[in-house]
C-alpha cells in the first residue's frame, strides 16, 4: 500500500496559525521562538525582509528558512506569502471586500444565495473548529471562575463587542451580576476600580486585539481578578493574562466574519456557570 498523501499546506493565515499551534511543542527552541513571533506579529512578517524579521525575532535569518521548511513550505518566501495575503485582506475596505464578493457570483446566479451560503459555510467551519479544539479542562476551570464571581466584568471591543453585550443580557436573565465595559459614558476606569478578587472578568478579543480590551484585561489581572479569555491563539495577550482561556478562530467569507462560534461558546459558558452555581 502507498503512503497516505500529505494534507495540503495552509494558504490562509488561520490555517497556518492552527498548524503552528499544533506543532509548536515539538519545534526546536529557536524555531518555536520565531514561530511565536510570527503569529504575534503577522504584519511585521508580511512587510519585512528576512534580515529585519530575524533581527526583530532575535534569531538568524537562516532560522526563518528552517521554520518554513519544517512546516512544509519550499522556503521563507513561500511562507511569507501567507502573511502577505492576510495583510491584503485585513487592509481592504469593506467596499473592496463587497466588490470582491460580488465578483465571485456567477452570471445568472442569485447573489443573495451565494453570499448567504458563503457566510453560513464559514460559520459552520468556525463552529466545527471550535468544537474540535474545545479543551474540557479549560472549560471546567472557566466555568468555575465565572460561577464563583460576585460580579462578572465583560470586556470586548470592535467585533467582539456584540458578544459581550449579548452576554450582559444572558447573565441578567440568569440572575448573575455582570457589567459590560465600553459604554458611551467613558467611565470604564472608574468601573474597573471597583473590581475585587471575588469578581471575575470574561475577556474576548481576536487578532489584531483591541488595545482597550488588552488594557482592561491587564488592569484586572494585575489586581488579581481572575480572567477567563476567549481568543484565537496561545500567543494572544488575552491568553497570557487569563487563568483559563478558550480558543475560537472565526473563518471568513471574502473577508467578512460572523460571530457564530464566538457567540455559541460565550453563551455556553454563561449557561454552564449558572448551572454550576445552582448545583453548588
Amino acid at each position: 500500500m502507498g503512503s497516505m498523501p500529505s494534507p495540503p499546506l495552509p494558504r490562509d493565515f488561520e490555517g497556518l496559525r492552527a498548524l503552528i499551534l499544533a506543532r509548536h511543542e515539538s519545534l526546536p527552541k529557536r524555531l518555536a521562538q520565531v514561530a511565536r513571533f510570527a503569529v504575534d506579529n503577522p504584519e511585521d512578517v508580511a512587510l519585512g525582509t528576512a534580515a529585519s524579521i530575524a533581527k526583530a525575532a532575535d534569531v538568524q535569518p537562516s532560522t526563518l528558512v528552517r521554520l518554513a521548511q519544517t512546516l512544509g513550505y519550499q522556503g521563507f518566501s513561500d511562507l511569507q506569502e501567507v502573511f502577505r495575503q492576510r495583510l491584503k485582506t485585513r487592509n481592504s475596505t469593506y467596499e473592496e471586500r463587497l466588490a470582491h464578493a460580488k465578483a465571485i457570483i456567477p452570471d445568472n446566479a442569485s447573489g443573495a444565495h451565494v453570499i448567504a451560503t458563503g457566510v453560513l459555510g464559514a460559520a459552520i467551519e468556525s463552529l466545527d473548529r471550535a468544537l474540535q479544539s474545545l479543551d474540557p479542562e479549560a472549560l471546567e476551570t472557566a466555568t468555575s471562575i465565572l460561577a464563583a464571581a460576585d460580579t462578572i466584568y465583560l470586556l470586548g471591543q470592535r467585533r467582539s463587542y456584540p458578544a459581550t453585550c449579548y452576554l450582559g443580557y444572558i447573565f441578567g436573565k440568569l440572575k448573575m451580576r455582570a457589567v459590560v465595559l465600553g459604554s458611551a459614558l467613558g467611565n470604564d476606569e472608574e468601573i474597573l476600580s471597583l473590581a475585587r478578587r471575588t469578581d471575575a472578568a470574561l475577556s474576548i478579543s481576536f487578532t489584531p486585539y483591541a488595545s482597550a480590551t488588552v488594557d482592561w484585561t491587564r488592569a484586572l489581572a494585575e489586581k488579581d481578578v481572575p480572567v477567563v479569555g476567549i481568543t484565537d491563539s496561545v500567543f494572544s495577550p488575552i491568553a497570557r493574562l487569563s487563568r483559563a482561556w478558550l480558543e475560537v478562530a472565526e473563518s471568513d467569507f471574502e473577508g467578512f466574519r460572523s460571530l457564530g462560534a464566538t457567540m455559541a461558546l460565550s453563551v455556553s459558558l454563561a449557561i454552564a456557570a449558572a448551572n454550576k452555581r445552582c448545583s453548588d
